[in-house]
């Protein structure tokens, strides 16, 4: 082999292309990335950009904290940023059910130390003027949350790759591991060939499932529509104004280009790649939008688009050393999935998957039970699910 490198990661989206600049600045040495496609084409750059701190369990709210502290120190770090901005986050409880589960996920942020504060149906409304009177019961919000520019951010994490020094290969697939007796990675066979190398990262966002069956692994992860719509620009949307989470339903909003961003996800959806829009479904989570802020009755459609997004069966991101179906760990292996949240908790979820296999452990957050062996070989999760997600599909890919 002619070809070498200290670390592989496969898949250059937001996990895959910043834990490469994280390897990098480690003083890893040599990077390598691989990418069968162009950077960030997949779902990091067609995401709706939500950063909230505001999970569900204390691993989530960890992996969102660090986020959002990275977020707000990449300019600092490596002259350039992805668009971080902190215009609040509100989780919307309509129900009995919500507002009493939105008071027990309060406490356990607040016991975690978070910033976190929960709204009346009328404090709600004055820190988001077009919500409705009527419909909801408030919700928890944090000032501290908000969102980042897709786009911007594969900017962000390619210019940092570049100027870290990593290598990034376009155009090449991954195609599987090479292994010694002990089961310790020797090499990766890619499209072009091979590199041998001794750490190697598996990302891969909606695609990781094929992923792993090329590294001899069964990793648990489904691939889903998720639509974004941005509508006509209105002064009454203008910052400040809040992203707004419909938990309930998984509809969400935020400013946007004067205008509002929604999106959703569709429980009821088929799982699978897609990219076609459904119609039907925008017609109905636009109509619940309108319940909730009337002003966008009357708004114009701008633009709109629909993207393939991973995610898990506890809806809970994967980090975690490669385990095969038979219980064999392989060494110098890591999987990395953030469970349809890469942007959310990218940054946080390449940083602990670095370090563990850089270092064997990571400061970012307990993973002890993100990994792969938390999965039955049915892939149900030992773990509750994430009760702060979308609502993904109930049937895996």
């Amino acid at each position: 082999m002619t070809d070498s490198a200290d670390v592989v990661v496969v898949g250059a989206g937001t996990l895959g292309g910043w834990a490469s600049v994280f390897a990098a600045t480690a003083g890893a040495g040599r990077v390598v990335v691989l990418e069968q496609g162009r950077a960030g084409m997949g779902a990091s750059s067609r995401a709706a950009g939500i950063v909230r701190a505001q999970g569900g369990t204390p691993a989530t709210v960890a992996l969102g904290r660090w986020s959002i502290d990275f977020y707000r120190g990449q300019q600092a770090a490596y002259g350039t940023d992805s668009g971080f901005r902190a215009l609040g986050y509100l989780i919307l409880a309509v129900t009995d059910d919500d507002e009493r589960a939105g008071h027990e996920r309060v406490a356990m942020q607040l016991a975690l130390g978070l910033d976190v504060r929960w709204l009346a149906p009328q404090a709600a409304r004055s820190v988001s003027p077009t919500l409705a009177e009527l419909g909801h019961r408030g919700g928890s919000f944090r000032e501290g949350d908000g969102h980042i520019d897709p786009p911007r951010n594969v900017r962000a994490y390619s210019l940092a790759m570049a100027r870290t020094g990593v290598e990034l290969r376009e155009g090449v697939a991954f195609r599987g591991l090479r292994l010694d007796a002990a089961g310790r990675v020797t090499a990766v066979e890619t499209s072009e060939g091979v590199i041998a190398t001794g750490r190697v990262l598996l990302t891969g966002g909606p695609s990781l499932r094929a992923v792993g069956e090329r590294a001899g692994l069964r990793i648990p992860v489904g691939a889903a529509r998720h639509t974004v719509a941005v509508l006509e620009p209105d002064e009454a949307f203008e910052p400040p104004h809040p992203m707004v989470f419909d938990l309930g339903a998984g509809l969400y909003w935020r400013p946007e280009e004067g205008g509002l961003l929604f999106g959703w996800s569709d429980p009821d959806d088929e799982p699978g790649e897609a990219r076609a829009v459904d119609w039907a479904a925008y017609e109905r989570y636009r109509d619940r939008l309108g319940g909730f802020v009337p002003r966008t009755r009357g708004s114009g459609l701008r633009r709109i688009w629909a993207a393939t997004i991973d995610y898990t069966p506890d809806h809970t991101p994967i980090i975690g050393p490669a385990i095969t179906p038979d219980g064999r760990r392989l060494e110098g292996v890591v999987v990395a999935a953030a469970a349809g949240h890469g942007m959310m908790w990218g940054p946080g979820i390449a940083r602990a998957a670095t370090d563990l296999l850089l270092e064997g452990r990571t400061d970012v957050l307990d993973v002890g039970e993100l990994g792969l062996d938390r999965f039955d070989a049915l892939g149900r999760s030992r773990l509750a699910t994430d009760p702060v997600t979308l609502p993904y599909p109930s049937e895996r890919d």
